[in-house]
């Protein structure tokens, strides 16, 4: 049993909510009554049980509409969105199932129509990108939006999505008068669930992109563009701060120099000689089969590594998969970073422990913020106390900044 749902790939993903709570995202009861849902239940249990949640919030929000609650009716497509996000988690990987695209269909539906409602409407865009389109939400800080303001660009990592960034971190800088800008990149929501696009680890490609598309807004100071990165977006971020040198300042949490380093270190527990983990495609049979045996006997293991990680990387095998991870390292790139960076790192996150090596390279551009088991808020990303880190963290960029100005 964890601390709501019996399952503990299920607790995982379902109190994720839980940090939205402050920003509009999610209420305990709700949460709670979907963990009583589910019970002992299994994968399609918990998506139904959410996919339920969600659609009342709808039904719900269109009623108000109808009887012209505005406020009601963004406030709940919006929590729904964030309740649809939520069901398929347990879903991820190659095929893709259709129930994901369902939910994540419904989650874009209802944000979209949160974000229209209201006296200034939000509409989804597109950036360009190689032969493609990225999608992307600007919102103007409430009360600014005609006005010339800095802008905080965030970025996922893996495994969340538009909506989870909205409240986890876009609502509390909209509240302090950043205008936020959201995007999906390759391996991320609708890049990877329909335009089957894998992650790659050059995201100054990618945001290159973004802050093109950004710059052409007339509400946007192109002098004070901040880059966020949350969960593997603590490497992306600073990745891209490597090559996109527009940026004011860059936001990695937690900070992680090089994602090839913990791949090694699981590798090495595995018995993986260093020398095939400087080539993994050349690992025997014989060993990646041991490395998958012990992985598909661990479910928090086999959901992280091969369903998320396969589909994500566009990996076929655990070979191929230390191979792409390999790739994702500041460690030729990093110094090339020319602006300041905070850098979060919360006590328990395991991705955290390597953060203060941007201290060690990069001197005083860096501010390293750390949280604690005793804050409430030593898990990864926070998660558990997001309203301190986003506090900590906006205040550090109001510093950054007015000096900027």
């Amino acid at each position: 049993m964890g601390l709501l749902f019996h399952d503990h790939l299920h607790d995982e993903f379902g109190t994720w909510p839980l940090a939205y709570i402050p920003y509009g995202g999610a209420d305990f009861g709700e949460i709670a009554a979907v963990a009583r849902r589910v019970g002992d239940g299994d994968d399609g249990d918990f998506y139904t049980a959410w996919i339920e949640a969600g659609d009342r919030l709808v039904t719900e929000a269109e009623s108000c509409a109808s009887a012209g609650h505005d406020d009601s009716a963004r406030e709940l497509f919006l929590r729904a969105s964030a309740y649809y996000a939520t069901a398929y988690h347990p879903l991820y990987g190659s095929p893709v199932d259709p129930r994901l695209i369902s939910a994540f269909d419904k989650q874009t539906a209802a944000f979209d129509a949160g974000l229209a409602i209201g006296d200034a409407p939000v509409t989804p865009g597109r950036i360009p990108f190689e032969n493609t389109t990225l999608p992307g939400y600007l919102i103007p800080a409430p009360g600014h939006e005609n006005s010339v303001r800095p802008l905080i660009v965030f970025t996922n990592g893996y495994d969340a999505t538009i909506t989870d960034m909205f409240f986890a971190s876009a609502v509390a800088a909209l509240r302090r008068g950043y205008h936020c800008l959201l995007f999906d990149g390759p391996g991320q929501g609708e890049m990877l669930y329909k335009q089957n696009m894998p992650m790659r680890p050059d995201w100054e490609v990618v945001v290159r992109a973004v802050v093109d598309h950004a710059v052409t807004s007339p509400i946007v100071d192109p002098e004070r563009i901040v880059l966020s990165g949350w969960s593997l977006g603590g490497y992306l971020a600073p990745r891209a701060a490597s090559g996109e040198h527009r940026l004011a300042a860059v936001v990695a949490d937690p900070g992680q120099w090089s994602v090839a380093a913990g791949t090694r270190a699981l590798g090495a527990a595995f018995g993986v000689s260093p020398e095939v983990l400087d080539d993994p495609l050349s690992m025997s049979a014989q060993d990646a089969d041991a490395i998958m045996s012990a992985v598909q006997s661990d479910p928090s293991l086999r959901w992280k590594l091969v369903s998320r990680g396969f589909w994500v990387n566009g990996a076929s095998d655990i070979r191929e998969l230390f191979a792409a991870l390999n790739e994702y390292t500041l460690d030729e790139v990093g110094e090339r970073i020319s602006c300041p960076v905070v850098v979060t790192a919360a006590e328990n996150d395991a991705l955290a422990r390597g953060a203060g090596i941007f201290g060690d390279r990069l001197g005083d551009m860096v501010t390293l913020l750390r949280f604690t088991t005793a804050e409430g808020a030593g898990e990864h990303c926070e998660m558990t106390n997001r309203s301190l880190l986003n506090r900590r963290v906006l205040d550090r960029l109001d510093e950054v900044l007015s000096h900027e100005r």
